[in-house]
């Protein structure tokens, strides 16, 4: 199955700093390309545990009795932890977004680019799809998407078509949806503003931006001191919530200090500046494009 090529593998990876008998945790495992890796560098007493709420990637799992495949969201991390007895792990690696599998399955509704249902659920058993969101939620909650998640100029004019044209025929279908909001997208930026728009509905349908603040508190939990986490983003909306998470520890930005008034980080950073893919990976990959590697070690 052709699945995803992983970005940034050696970086993240290492950037793990993986002891041979450690306990490491890969949250989106995918194709797993980034689990394969460090299973390499594991020795026989390593153990790797993989999360993935697309069943999809089951298919890729490896047969290995120091790999555990968990068919979850991320956000479950320590429930999953506790129920296989693991206090805490010593890397946690999350390479966030949506997977070139999901992209390429046309039956998943993910793309633009082909004519299929507007679903976009990446766990396949859950209620709520795009079409759902697009002709049942409400002006304020498509304003709301629109503007957080896809940072669309001009939302509420959009949300105004959609809502006109769901009042005579309910949405079912990407090419009924596009051919709707057609005066919104001038040709020479249709690509770019489809994929907002898509975006924001794929964020919305699989809850992703609170799935990745529950996962940033419960990872900071579950790792030990000197513990690594590696997050991998693709966008500026959920790279703004690592980047303030990590550096503050709360969701908020608020900067905890002391009685003497020093700062207290529960993160230190590993790479100062941010990790972004190389030109000749860029060429190979241009999925690649977009992301920000950061990695951190807990106080």
């Amino acid at each position: 199955m052709t699945y995803h090529k992983p970005v940034l593998l050696e970086e993240s990876v290492n950037g793990l700093n993986i002891k041979p008998e450690g306990i490491y945790v890969d949250l989106t495992f995918g194709g797993g390309g980034h689990s394969r890796l460090i299973l390499e560098k594991l020795g026989k007493k390593g153990r790797l545990y993989a999360f993935d709420q697309d069943i999809d990637a089951k298919a890729n799992a490896p047969v290995d009795p120091r790999f555990t495949f968990i068919h979850a969201n991320s956000r479950f991390l320590r429930n999953f932890l506790r129920f296989y007895d693991i206090d805490f792990v010593d890397g946690i690696l999350a390479d966030l977004g949506i997977s070139s599998h999901q992209i390429d399955e046309r039956e998943r509704g993910f793309t633009f680019m082909q004519d299929t249902g507007l679903d976009m659920r990446m766990n396949r058993g859950a209620g709520l799809t795009a079409a759902d969101v697009l002709n049942t939620w409400d002006a304020d909650a498509l304003n709301r998407i629109f503007r957080e998640y896809g940072e669309i100029k001009g939302y509420r004019n959009l949300t105004g078509m959609i809502i006109r044209s769901r009042s005579e025929n309910k949405f079912s279908d990407t090419e009924q949806f596009i051919r709707a909001i057609s005066s919104f997208v001038p040709e020479y930026q249709r690509n770019k503003i489809l994929a907002k728009i898509f975006q924001a509905l794929r964020i919305e349908v699989n809850d992703e931006m609170s799935a990745l603040r529950e996962m940033l508190q419960q990872s900071s939990g579950a790792l030990r001191a000197e513990g690594r986490l590696v997050v991998l983003t693709y966008h500026s909306v959920e790279d703004r919530i690592v980047k303030t998470y990590l550096k503050t520890g709360n969701h908020e930005g608020n900067v905890e200090k002391d009685f003497y008034g020093n700062i207290h980080r529960p993160f230190r950073m590993i790479n100062r500046n941010v990790i972004v893919p190389s030109e000749a990976e860029i060429k190979v990959n241009p999925r690649a494009r977009s992301a920000k590697l950061r990695i951190v070690e807990k106080s």
